[in-house]
């Protein structure tokens, strides 16, 4: 396993998980984008497609070719920075359903990278 590839693919899944909540809970936090269903999907789309395809490529890359590594990453750091965003903006609180789902998620990225 490569490290500074995992690294890197985890930003970009981040990057990109992080776009898409814009993109789509957007609506929750400022009217122009409630009010610009079409103009949030061109303007951030194709930003949000290449952190997806670059975050695969690199995880993928750095777990030599196997792509469930890629997707649990992906699907963890979606979670965590849904999570973030959340509560930032949203001030929805993590109660302890969430926090236990959130620690899965963890153990899953931990489990992902170290388990040989």
């Amino acid at each position: 396993m490569k490290i500074k590839e995992v690294l890197i693919g985890a930003f970009l899944f981040t990057l990109g998980q992080s776009i898409a909540w814009y993109q789509t809970n957007g609506q929750f936090i400022n009217s122009w984008i409630k009010d610009h269903p079409i103009a949030m999907s061109a303007l951030l789309g194709i930003p949000v497609g290449m952190c997806y395809i670059y975050g695969t490529t690199y995880t993928v890359t750095a777990f030599e070719g196997e792509l469930w590594p890629a997707r649990i990453i992906g699907f963890t750091t979606g979670i965590f920075s849904f999570t973030v965003l959340t509560t930032l903006h949203l001030n929805q609180t993590i109660d302890l359903k969430t926090g236990v789902i959130l620690s899965l998620a963890a153990i899953a990225i931990i489990l992902q990278v170290f388990w040989k």
